[in-house]
């Protein structure tokens, strides 16, 4: 058999048989070196051929053997969107890993879809990197087919959604973080307490939410559903609801931003109406990105080890490439509140 040529592999199939790629080939109808371009990503296949192998490949549980996958140096890197402190972030944990283990990072975007699509998951079985890390994003069922059916293992870093309990990810203790954040104000004699989320389809942003709310309630202050606004992480969104919520007769007198970035939007908003901070209003933001120390006032903000999850993302999947068994599938690493000079009691107080 020539080397170029992938072993065939018995695979479990539908009600339990067996198949080999011979055998996938013919039910496809088709010759086995199609399907071993299917499985190789190469361009050269109609794509109704491809469509109909690939799907035979997902119904018979297709999965190559690790020592047929000839590996890339490298670890696909996906972002949803590519355009701030917080992805240098990331890049810069997974590189510490990749660095010492001889891999390089490629890096890209799916351009604020939360799914990438399949030209980006055809580019990475060619690629047939070391494994793949999705950042705030996560696949679709044909995506992941895709990749299992390669043996190209995957990780994702604070998903959007519910990953399932079949794929391994990291993230953060959310719900902490924004339990711990409004507290911090709650404490300082705050009981009117703003709140500007990021996309309400993040389950980090809900769950950076529902830690507000929960201390609220703890602390038997009313939840004021006028005072939660929605953001999408980015500067821009912060200064548009810090400007409705700092225009209201009755304001806050803090703000908990859901994120650093629309914390420094409502330090403008702030601005912009004469306000001071932390005088006439307090600001918490989270993720405790390098400029937060160095903004003024020095930003009060939940630290979210982004450096460090995305360092476990890259070691996770490295174990996973060298076979590790997936059975931790949800690990957090643990978020804290970082106190500065953003904060302080409400005037009166």
């Amino acid at each position: 058999m020539s080397s170029s040529q992938p072993a065939e592999t018995r695979t479990q199939g539908r009600g339990g048989q067996t198949a080999t790629l011979a055998e996938i080939a013919r039910e496809a109808g088709v010759s086995a070196p199609t399907v071993s371009k299917v499985l190789n990503g190469r361009a050269d296949v109609a794509p109704a051929t491809r469509s109909r192998v690939e799907q035979l490949l997902r119904d018979h549980g297709y999965r190559r053997r690790r020592a047929e996958a000839t590996r890339s140096p490298l670890i696909d890197l996906v972002f949803h969107e590519l355009e701030s402190a917080w992805a240098m972030e990331v890049i810069r944990g997974v590189e510490n890993v990749a660095r010492d283990a001889g891999l390089s990072v490629v890096l890209s975007e799916s351009a604020g879809r939360l799914t990438p699509g399949r030209t980006w998951a055809d580019q990475v079985a060619a690629r047939r990197p070391y494994g793949v890390i999705l950042v705030l994003s996560g696949l679709d069922e044909a995506g992941r087919a895709l990749l299992t059916s390669r043996s190209i293992p995957f990780v994702v870093m604070d998903p959007a959604g519910d990953p399932g309990t079949d794929v391994p990810s990291i993230g953060a203790t959310n719900w902490q973080g924004g339990l711990a954040a409004t507290r911090h104000l709650i404490e300082l004699g705050h009981t009117r307490i703003g709140a500007i989320s990021g996309p309400t389809q993040m389950m980090c942003s809900r769950a950076r939410v529902d830690g507000y709310r929960a201390a609220l309630e703890t602390a038997g202050l009313p939840v004021d559903p006028a005072l939660i606004l929605t953001g999408d992480f980015h500067h821009e969104a912060g200064y548009r609801q810090g400007l409705a919520l700092l225009r209201r007769e009755d304001r806050p007198t803090a703000v908990f931003a859901g994120n650093d970035l629309q914390a420094l939007g409502c330090y403008e908003a702030a601005r912009e109406l004469g306000l001071r901070i932390p005088e006439d209003v307090s600001v918490v933001g989270f993720d405790d990105l390098p400029v937060a120390r160095w903004v003024g006032p020095p930003l009060t903000t939940v630290r979210q080890p982004l450096t460090e999850m995305a360092e476990a993302a890259a070691k996770l999947v490295l174990d996973l490439a060298k076979g590790a068994d997936q059975t931790a599938t949800r690990v957090e690493l643990a978020t804290s509140l970082v106190v500065r000079s953003s904060t302080a009691a409400p005037a009166g107080v």
